[in-house]
């Protein structure tokens, strides 16, 4: 089975499910135990500032304090997952996606960017997306999805709003001019 962490999952056209209907998700994690993202097209209407008021967390020099909480899933909608830059060092409850990006579910770093401090590119995301074993394959199968290898700058510099027709540009194709129909005959 061929790992599709590190890769951008986009939502086909005719994608009807209300939790993925038009979403871009960043798979973090893709083994025979199944399949672990987050979606980072989604913006709420809640911002870091509101979020870090809701948590109690003391802000201090918060740099990016405006910037959109994402909806990152269906799963696990109450807890925090941090997609950034860097390294999951020293972070708690972090994984390496790639030498340059890291998804980190623990408080510590909320506190941190509270701080003016951690990673410089990040996304926070409340809720993930998963899939269990073989799941993912079958969607795939199914014309659901398409995949392609993810990019930081797709992540961290596209406006949120760009994001999934930036993927598509990756593979040479417009999603707005794809048929809902699937082409098996």
């Amino acid at each position: 089975m061929q790992s599709l962490k590190n890769h951008f999952l986009m939502a086909m056209p005719h994608l009807e499910d209300p939790n993925f209907a038009g979403t871009l998700s960043y798979l973090c994690d893709h083994d025979e135990n199944g399949t672990m993202g987050v979606i980072v097209n989604k913006p709420t209407d809640l911002t870091l500032d509101a979020l870090f008021e809701q948590l109690e967390i003391s802000v201090e020099e918060a740099a990016n304090a405006q910037a959109p909480v994402y909806y990152g899933g269906p799963v696990h909608k109450d807890r925090g997952f941090i997609l950034h830059s860097g390294s999951a060092e020293p972070w708690d409850s972090s994984i390496q996606v790639t030498d340059d990006i890291a998804l980190t579910t623990s408080m510590d770093m909320l506190q941190a960017l509270a701080k003016g401090e951690g990673p410089e590119r990040f996304l926070v995301c409340l809720g993930c997306a998963g899939w269990e074993s073989g799941q993912l394959e079958n969607e795939l199968m199914d014309n659901a999805w398409l995949t392609v290898e993810g990019r930081a700058n797709v992540l961290f510099e596209t406006p949120p709003e760009q994001r999934l027709s930036a993927s598509a540009g990756i593979l040479g194709i417009d999603l707005n001019l794809m048929t809902r129909e699937a082409g098996h005959g």
